[in-house]
């Protein structure tokens, strides 16, 4: 079994943007991730979250800014894919709901996002634009490392909008980074991260809203960067249950949807379970997968270079364990 784990914090920056399109108001979010890691004689798993040009729309409704039929069917013609029925982008019902929505959107701090959108939800208790301050907060929360309120939040989304595929996404994947052995909710926490990526996964291609004036390619592109964070988030809760044959698959599959901007940190994991299935030599693999894309995170590079080291050893070894067999395993 490997044991050399080192673990990781990270860091969602959310910058927003507001931009006018043919009389609506649509909010692109990008988002990186920056990751810290530690050393501990246990080992967590190291989860890199690189979300590029996740989108948050807000449209006011044909009461506040007059939209011609043609103008909207013409919106939602841009944004579906011939195959997909897109949910429709939520709706303000008055200016003033939107006005509202602006002020308190505008505010920074978990703590001041939060109490606003509490404020505005009970003043508009009806209003489509509820999770979006939710997830305002949730990502303010993120700034200021504040894990636990950004799950809080993150659940707040779910519970107006059970189908969100950010929230779904990002909450199986910090509850996946955070579990750990001695969790007195880890079947709970198990639980919820398969559910979440598994929604997200089987649902994204009927529940992502992307904005006026979307291109299709762009929209699956972000669509596979989302598929490849909530296979990766299955694959860490697999590896830290010691399911290494779902690891390896869950982790496979994470690398394979994101074969143009490879992530090092699913490569590393993907090299953990095969080394714990005894398939060195596809360890050694993925290994060196990870260290081709590792220059921006030293932290990772020292714990990949070590776990290279000892496939190496292994691979010349003429005494190597036979790889593990799934039959037998069960």
């Amino acid at each position: 079994m490997v044991t050399n784990f080192g673990n990781r914090t990270w860091l969602l920056r959310l910058q927003i943007c507001a931009l006018p399109i043919s009389g609506e108001i649509s909010e692109v979010a990008t988002k990186t991730g920056q990751v810290m890691m530690q050393q501990y004689s246990i080992r967590s798993v190291i989860l890199t979250v690189m979300l590029l040009q996740a989108f948050l729309v807000v449209l006011v409704d044909s009461a506040a800014q007059p939209q011609s039929p043609a103008a909207a069917s013409q919106a939602e013609k841009s944004t579906a894919s011939p195959a997909q029925e897109q949910r429709h982008p939520p709706k303000a019902k008055s200016t003033q709901e939107y006005s509202d929505y602006t002020l308190a959107y505008a505010l920074k701090g978990g703590s001041a996002v939060e109490k606003a959108a509490d404020e505005f939800a009970l003043k508009y208790p009806d209003s489509d634009l509820r999770p979006y301050l939710y997830s305002k907060a949730m990502h303010e929360y993120q700034n200021e490392g504040d894990r636990g309120k950004m799950l809080d939040m993150g659940e707040k989304v779910l519970d107006l909008d059970p189908e969100d595929p950010i929230a779904l996404v990002l909450t199986a994947t910090v509850l996946a980074d955070t579990l750990t052995e001695v969790d007195l909710d880890r079947d709970q926490k198990i639980a919820e991260i398969k559910n979440n990526a598994t929604r997200a996964l089987e649902t994204m291609d009927s529940t992502f809203i992307a904005p006026p004036g979307t291109t299709h390619a762009q929209t699956e592109a972000y669509k596979t960067k989302l598929r490849g964070l909530a296979h990766a988030a299955i694959g860490i809760m697999d590896l830290k249950t010691e399911d290494y044959f779902a690891a390896e698959e869950e982790l496979q599959a994470a690398a394979d949807v994101n074969k143009t901007t490879p992530d090092p940190y699913v490569w590393y994991n993907l090299a953990l379970a095969q080394d714990n299935l005894k398939r060195y030599y596809k360890a050694l693999a993925s290994i060196n997968q990870a260290l081709q894309h590792i220059a921006a995170h030293p932290e990772l590079e020292q714990l990949a270079q070590t776990e290279r080291e000892k496939l190496l050893k292994l691979t010349a070894s003429p005494g190597t364990a036979k790889p593990a067999s799934k039959k037998k395993a069960q």
